[in-house]
């Protein structure tokens, strides 16, 4: 197995499987289906209990500010490969127990609930299990750049090109000045799109000259 083929499978949710967030120190960020990593785990080490198990191994309650507590689970993941089980990797996560709100201190009876599926979230992430998102590839973040550049406008063709230079030199027109004009460096790099006003242009400078 190539070192890279796991994370190929996991590490780019499907569209129904995200959300944007839309409140709190996270918003405009992606949140991921929860039950979609659960499917990306069996699609890649096969059912829970036999390609790959967990164990919650501690939950626990800690003071946060003013009247709020948060409860934390560790869990722990293993995977098997073929016959063999992998190295356990750990992950941490969290929940509010109790949260001030405006309408009082809200308590959670589903807090250690929500804590093990963030530390299981945190876990998976080892294997790669929604890594597009956290690289940033759907939050806007500075690598967004680097995964999702967009494809670069088609430019004129040969003979579009040919075209454009034979009018500008009937119309006496610098083709420096005009590539300049026209806002690109040379006449070989206008998009396809601004093709027509171009020609536009050199047609109206030999009406008027």
């Amino acid at each position: 197995m190539e070192n890279m083929e796991i994370w190929k499978k996991v590490n780019a949710p499907p569209d129904w499987a995200k959300r944007p967030i839309q409140f709190g120190a996270l918003k405009g960020k992606t949140d991921i289906n929860p039950q979609w990593r659960m499917q990306a785990m069996t699609e890649a080490f096969g059912p829970v209990g036999f390609g790959w198990t967990y164990s919650i191994d501690r939950l626990w309650l800690e003071q946060g500010h003013a009247d709020e507590v948060c409860a934390f689970a560790l869990v722990t993941v293993k995977v098997k490969l073929g016959s063999e089980w992998s190295e356990p990797f750990q992950g941490i996560g969290g929940s509010s127990f109790t949260s001030k709100t405006k309408n009082g201190v809200y308590t959670s009876d589903e807090c250690y609930k929500m804590a093990t599926t963030d530390a299981l979230s945190v876990a998976f992430k080892a294997v790669g299990v929604g890594a597009q998102i956290y690289s940033g590839f759907n939050d806007g973040s500075k690598y967004q750049e680097l995964f999702n550049t967009p494809e670069p406008p088609a430019t004129i063709d040969d003979e579009q090109l040919a075209n454009l230079e034979a009018l500008a030199q009937e119309v006496g027109a610098d083709l420096k000045k005009f590539a300049g004009f026209l806002k690109v460096e040379k006449l070989a790099d206008l998009p396809k799109a601004h093709y027509p006003a171009a020609v536009k242009a050199l047609e109206h400078k030999r009406r008027t000259s």
